[in-house]
């Protein structure tokens, strides 16, 4: 259930959410998904439109955004750098005033934080953070509804991230398991922690919640009795120039299969392997080509304990889940 109080917020960080809210939108993201599997055609987004900023290039979040948006009679309008004056011709804010007069809501992907929460102090609609530099709680949302769906729940599990350990996927994923009552290990080279104020206050919600967040450089000490084995890439968009000192940097957080055995859980099948995608681990892209494997390898990747593809597919019931609850005056989605 997610109820009316929902209507007219918006996202920009996990922190917008309280604990309880938090796990009302993954209830809400299991049921709109039991819906979509019967082949219920909704219509709580109808003459609903949403406009997507898009700064950064994306797969699965626009795909996500759009199909959800449909499935429920909405709408959605892509709109680049290239379509708008966004900070160029025109501030931030005036954009924003000129399409919340326009749209039901806004996504925007992109590099600052600052213009996701410029975009929702004018706009009047709900804004939603599809990615900034430091934070990515759309994707969090996705990972822990894909967690919950293998486990049953949440509470107690253990999730070692390894690899860039303050990027935007780190740092929200980070929070989303200090909310929901989790272990979580950020497992990253000294030169790569995340904020201490991150830190510090993830600690704090996780204590309050019964659950831990701890820091460790040494893989195999940060894996053992893991439940879930998180990886992103090395290099983040905007990073290019970084790639060889990164790769030579982040080798030894490589997810392999003897990293994923040290976990104790492998061969009981009670571990499983995510990441956010797009991942290099084969050498069937261009950059692959040129390094192959970098922070998984293929036998992983392709492996019966990777759910990256669910991952991906619960991006799109989890936006679903989100554009609802802030955009339709539904009190109950699992009735909608």
């Amino acid at each position: 259930m997610v109820t009316k109080p929902f209507r007219g917020r918006s996202l920009l960080t996990l922190t917008d959410l309280t604990d309880g809210e938090m796990l009302k939108l993954l209830d809400a993201s299991v049921a709109l998904k039991a819906k979509k599997k019967a082949g219920t055609r909704g219509t709580l987004l109808d003459r609903k439109n949403i406009a997507l900023i898009f700064e950064k290039s994306s797969t699965r979040t626009r795909c996500a955004c759009a199909v959800a948006a449909a499935d429920e009679g909405g709408r959605t309008e892509y709109l680049t750098t290239h379509d708008i004056h966004l900070g160029k011709k025109e501030s931030v804010a005036d954009t924003a005033r000129v399409l919340g007069r326009m749209f039901d809501g806004i996504l925007f992907r992109g590099y600052k934080q600052e213009t996701v929460d410029t975009l929702a102090k004018y706009s009047g609609v709900p804004v939603w953070n599809g990615l900034t530099d430091t934070n990515h709680p759309t994707q969090a949302l996705a990972d822990l509804m894909t967690i919950r769906e293998r486990f049953g729940h949440l509470r107690g599990l253990k999730v070692v991230y390894l690899g860039d350990g303050r990027n935007n996927v780190a740092n929200s994923l980070m929070l989303g398991c200090a909310k929901a009552g989790m272990h979580f290990v950020n497992c990253t080279p000294p030169s790569l922690m995340p904020d201490e104020n991150l830190i510090q206050r993830c600690r704090e919600r996780a204590h309050f919640n019964q659950g831990s967040v701890c820091l460790e450089s040494d893989p195999l000490k940060a894996v053992a009795g893991a439940h879930v084995i998180y990886t992103d890439v090395w290099v983040s968009m905007g990073e290019e120039d970084q790639s060889a000192q990164r790769r030579e940097l982040l080798q030894p957080y490589q997810v392999n299969m003897a990293l994923m055995r040290a976990t104790g859980n492998y061969a009981a099948g009670n571990v499983i392997f995510l990441h956010c995608l797009p991942a290099f681990h084969d050498e069937k892209t261009e950059v692959s080509k040129t390094c192959g494997a970098m922070e998984v390898t293929d036998d992983v990747f392709a492996s019966p304990c990777s759910l990256v593809f669910d991952q991906a597919e619960n991006k799109m019931h989890s936006m679903k889940a989100l554009f609802v609850a802030t955009m339709s005056d539904v009190s109950d989605m699992a009735c909608g």
